[in-house]
């Protein structure tokens, strides 16, 4: 993903400097609240500016089984803190399973970092059949990538961690599209129309083809589940008008589409956001992924719309942040 700067510290050992541990982190200007303007001219509405603020975050340690509990975690994540702070960073924050209690301690107790967001992230498998999209009543409308920066600018640049580098990240490679579903009966002419006279409910959603980066894979299955997935595979491709769920190849390597940017507007902006879901799913069929992926905040509205199976999501991941800055100036 497009980072406004990246960083990547490692421990090393005796006179071999055998690595034992490794941090990685990024710093991003984000939003992080909203300010009310009135325009010059008095018979204008309010207008709603973004406050940003720059945010570094860790995105990932890791530290050699054989080297734990030497401090090693603390001292590479004092260092990284460091390095945020002298470029600019006001607060640091990092995202770990609430499972996690070594980390979690690591960060909340001997970091000082306090607990901030519990989102979820939701898995859906990819079957073998296509997922029907409604195309009589909703039409998708993939955006260009200009289309795509400005109606997030517009509509969503004041929310939580909005990215005001989403220009670079909607024309990223590994950007698979920016979609926008709207009523069949709206009348589509450009993004001025919407901008101007939107539909009474509207959903956007963004793709990111992971696969193209990294791959996961399930280890440690019995072949009874092994058989019984690849027997639902088998159906579900023989006779793919039942639309029976099945079971990806998860037990070999496998990519993933990350789905992100999720917003919309309107009483019917949940049935648009399912629908966006589903293309995204016929998607990453045709891309060869094996699961859709979308990380949401626990009380996101459209959240219920996003199809997932409990059993390959986790309902309550935990982000924890910390201010770096103590003399902090918001809104700059």
């Amino acid at each position: 993903m497009s980072l406004f700067c990246d960083h990547k510290q490692v421990a090393e050992i005796g006179l071999g400097k055998e690595i034992v541990g490794i941090i990685r982190g990024c710093i991003k200007v984000v939003s992080c609240g909203q300010n009310l303007r009135r325009p010059s001219n008095e018979d204008s509405d309010l207008k709603i500016e973004p406050i940003c603020t720059t945010l570094a975050y860790i995105l990932g340690l890791r530290v050699s089984p054989s080297h734990r509990r030497k401090s090693i975690a603390l001292k590479l994540v004092n260092r990284m803190e460091e390095w945020f702070r002298r470029n600019g960073a006001e607060y640091s924050y990092m995202a770990t399973e609430l499972e996690n209690k070594p980390s979690l301690n690591l960060f909340s107790q001997k970091c000082k970092y306090t607990k901030f967001r519990t989102p979820s992230i939701l898995v859906q498998p990819v079957f073998a059949h296509r997922v029907k999209t409604h195309r009589r009543q909703i039409t998708i409308i993939e955006l260009t990538p200009p289309e795509a920066e400005t109606l997030y600018r517009r509509q969503l640049s004041a929310t939580e961690f909005f990215p005001q580098d989403i220009d670079r990240i909607v024309q990223n490679k590994h950007h698979a599209g920016t979609f926008l579903a709207v009523p069949t009966e709206y009348s589509w002419t450009g993004l001025d129309r919407i901008l101007s006279d939107p539909p009474e409910s509207w959903a956007v959603m963004c793709a990111w083809n992971c696969k193209e980066v990294f791959k996961l894979e399930i280890k440690g299955a019995s072949l009874a589940r092994r058989l019984a997935a690849k027997a639902t595979r088998m159906v579900d491709k023989a006779l793919p008008w039942l639309r029976i769920p099945s079971v990806p190849d998860v037990f070999r390597p496998f990519g993933l589409l990350f789905l992100y940017g999720l917003g919309g507007q309107g009483q019917q902006a949940d049935k648009m956001a399912k629908v966006l879901c589903g293309h995204a799913h016929n998607m990453a069929k045709e891309l060869g992924c094996g699961v859709v992926v979308t990380e949401v905040a626990s009380q996101e509205p459209l959240r219920s719309a996003i199809p997932h199976w409990k059993r390959l999501s986790c309902a309550e991941d935990v982000w924890c942040i910390k201010r770096l800055v103590e003399d902090l100036v918001m809104g700059h």
